[in-house]
């Protein structure tokens, strides 16, 4: 039994530890790869400290965490004292429950009512900016005063209850027989409990996203941001410091808090209490020296700030030497603005990104963002636009806009007028394959994502839209037009794909088609070129229909400004985006994303066409280019009405739950477990049952 039972440890530990052990040797690899080491390296902990923005996330995370444990420690253990010094037995009980209920809340139910609650009370108050810093700092001490007070509070039941008598006899002041005398009874579980709070605030993401707003980033959520792609060998490298972080404070937070434990009646010494003082005073250091250098770093003359929601990995950052091109305005905005103001003017961007268009109209319908520059996608520019979320733009605060090619200054979900947005990029998706598995017979339209000979190794979308409109590209059905029958064909030719599909994907695709895991995927045409650059045996092609035209999806990326934000600060936004469409930004982040570009002063770049090579001729596709109005108008996604994306959303559903392609195994696996939870049940019952029968047959009865 002792085997089994260590055997079954051991199990426990490698499926916990195993992955966190190859995450770290990958950090310390040599090459770029995550699939073979090449010899050791620090290069990516060097890559990782070089970069702005990632350490500027660090500060924001580290500011959060002290400032919302010490916050949350100082009521969790006034909370706790309350609570041990109640006499009424059901109110204890009562507040004990309602402190744990956050804790057993999902955090997405949490993060999405405390979203809901702040626009309510800045709506109340007339806020323009609804969450920010401050949102996110009550939120995260909301979620770790319970952990403080399940930490503080059996401490107070260890402590002998006659001390603070014998405390106030001997003349204490309340508050003097508290800080003198329950305080080093307790400071395990006061340290304890800060340091769970301190962890549980540097690892939130999902309560974070819900309740950040505009100028302020979390590592979490740059994390997040940063693994839109490929997960990078920095990325291990930062994820191995904060696993190494958090295990140095859980073993700091067992020893203090084994430090007093119970059983040890021996008396707190000299030497623990100086200790304890050093540990309480290091903190507050820490934390003066820390909030001293925000203030200090934010302090200045006059600053302009521009709120900037993009998608993830959308921009040249700077990143391996690349151009910074929020770095590059704010020089170059803050030396304009000195000249023609006479006086020091500091610009920040504060840039923040979204992971789909549906997350970035979630936020602006809310009106929690506060943003002055979004980057949507067509469809979502033209739902925008109907329900009056963005505002027209000023063209003559925008003279970059005359480099835009003429067949993008007027696009249709722009309703045909150069107006509501400046487009940023465009792309045309195609489908990849890997030449060593897939016949060239094969290729050439939708067909191959439906090829029974490659069933296993084939990707599909893991979004509606984009995996629809696959099938209705394959069947002829036009997109934006399509009947409800029509739409259920394509959900029938969906279902017959499904048993063939070895996942549904978004940026999953890199590694699988990277790694090999997957042959075959639909992606973006500058995507492709970024996969196929990682691995030689891969290759694209635009698919077309029966009569060899491009029957393809099409899209389109614009910067808009949304309603709500004054004159000057879309005066500033507006000299953001003609900026961004100026030539040395522009190349730049036509280099780094890899997508298509409007942008004649990009296009006509002697420099940029050599950058691009033969690439250049993927993603400029000259058949692509003489029908690119043809595309835009029968292939590119058209805000759908609601009837339709209700429609949609239930024919998802159905294809993502059709227990068809789970097999009759399901429900033998489903009934064993049930029958074993139950099984459990009766067991546990019955042995309690003997157990106390066995008790009262077996104690003495007395008189």
């Amino acid at each position: 039994m002792k085997r089994t039972n260590k055997i079954y440890t051991a199990l426990i530990f490698v499926f916990l530890y195993l992955p966190i052990a190859v995450l770290i040797l990958f950090s310390f690899n040599s090459s770029n790869s995550t699939n073979s080491l090449a010899g050791f390296s620090l290069k990516w902990y060097k890559e990782l400290f070089s970069d702005g923005a990632t350490l500027l996330a660090l500060r924001n995370t580290l500011v959060l965490a002290i400032l919302s444990s010490v916050i949350a420690t100082i009521i969790g253990t006034l909370a706790a004292y309350g609570i041990f010094r109640m006499k009424n037995k059901h109110v204890k009980n009562a507040l004990l429950t309602v402190n744990n209920i956050p804790m057993m809340n999902p955090e997405i139910v949490v993060g999405i009512s405390m979203m809901l609650l702040f626009v309510f009370v800045g709506r109340l108050v007339n806020a323009q900016s609804t969450l920010g810093f401050g949102t996110v700092l009550i939120a995260h001490i909301t979620f770790n005063i319970p952990y403080v007070v399940l930490s503080v509070l059996p401490k107070f039941k260890q402590m002998d209850r006659h001390l603070p008598e014998a405390a106030l006899d001997l003349g204490c002041t309340p508050f003097q027989s508290f800080y003198k005398v329950e305080m080093p009874q307790i400071i395990s579980g006061i340290i304890s409990g800060f340091i769970m709070a301190f962890t549980l605030s540097i690892d939130d993401f999902i309560i974070s996203y819900f309740t950040i707003g505009s100028g302020f980033e979390t590592l979490p959520i740059r994390i997040y941001s940063m693994t839109k792609k490929r997960v990078t060998p920095d990325m291990y490298a930062l994820s191995a410091l904060i696993f190494l972080s958090i295990l140095i404070l859980l073993l700091i937070s067992n020893f203090t808090g084994n430090s007093n434990n119970a059983k040890e009646k021996k008396p707190v010494t000299l030497k623990q209490k100086k200790t304890r003082r050093i540990v309480i005073a290091s903190t507050f250091a820490v934390i003066a020296i820390i909030t001293g250098a925000v203030f200090i770093s934010t302090a200045t003359t006059e600053t302009v700030v521009v709120n900037v929601y993009n998608w993830g990995e959308y921009i040249s950052d700077g990143s391996d030497g690349s151009y910074d091109t929020n770095k590059a305005f704010e020089e170059y905005y803050s030396n304009v603005l000195s000249e023609e103001r006479g006086h020091k003017v500091k610009v920040q961007v504060n840039y923040t990104t979204f992971t789909s268009n549906e997350d970035l109209y979630a936020k602006i319908k809310s009106g929690v963002g506060g943003y002055d520059v979004i980057i949507p996608s067509d469809y979502m520019v033209e739902r925008l636009k109907n329900e009056g979320l963005i505002q027209p733009l000023d063209l003559n605060n925008i003279p970059n806009y005359k480099y835009i090619k003429d067949e993008f200054k007027k696009p249709f979900y722009d309703n045909g007028k150069d107006t509501y947005s400046a487009m940023y990029t465009y792309g045309i998706v195609g489908i990849i394959y890997n030449t060593k598995y897939v016949d060239e017979a094969d290729i050439g339209g939708w067909d191959l994502l439906w090829n029974e000979k490659y069933s296993g190794h084939i990707l599909q979308f893991n979004n509606a839209r984009d995996a629809f409109g696959s099938a209705m590209y394959k069947l002829g059905i036009s997109v934006n037009t399509a009947t409800e029958d029509e739409w259920r064909q394509a959900l029938s030719e969906l279902k017959t794909q499904k048993p063939h599909v070895q996942s549904y994907v978004m940026d999953e695709i890199y590694n699988k088609l990277e790694s090999e895991e997957a042959w075959i995927g639909a992606y973006y045409a500058g995507d492709a070129l970024s996969m196929i650059y990682n691995n030689e045996n891969l290759a694209f092609y635009y698919p077309k229909n029966e009569d060899g035209e491009f029957a393809t999806n099409i899209f389109a990326d614009a910067m808009c400004i949304p309603t709500g934000i004054d004159a000057e600060n879309k005066e500033h936004a507006e000299a953001y985006i003609n900026f961004m469409l100026s030539e040395e930004p522009a190349i730049a982040n036509a280099e780094y994303i890899y997508y298509g570009c409007p942008n004649t002063l990009v296009t006509n770049n002697q420099e940029y066409r050599d950058y691009l090579g033969e690439d250049f001729d993927v993603i400029y596709d000259p058949d692509i280019e003489e029908n690119i109005d043809d595309l835009f108008s029968n292939y590119a996604y058209r805000n759908l009405p609601a009837d339709k994306l209700a429609l949609l959303n239930k024919l998802w559903e159905e294809l993502k739950v059709d227990s068809s392609s789970f097999g009759g195994g399901i429900y033998i696996v489903s009934g064993v477990i049930a029958l074993a939870i139950v099984g459990f049940i009766v067991f546990s019952y019955v042995v309690k049952v003997r157990r106390r029968r066995l008790y009262w047959n077996t104690t003495p009865k007395t008189k």
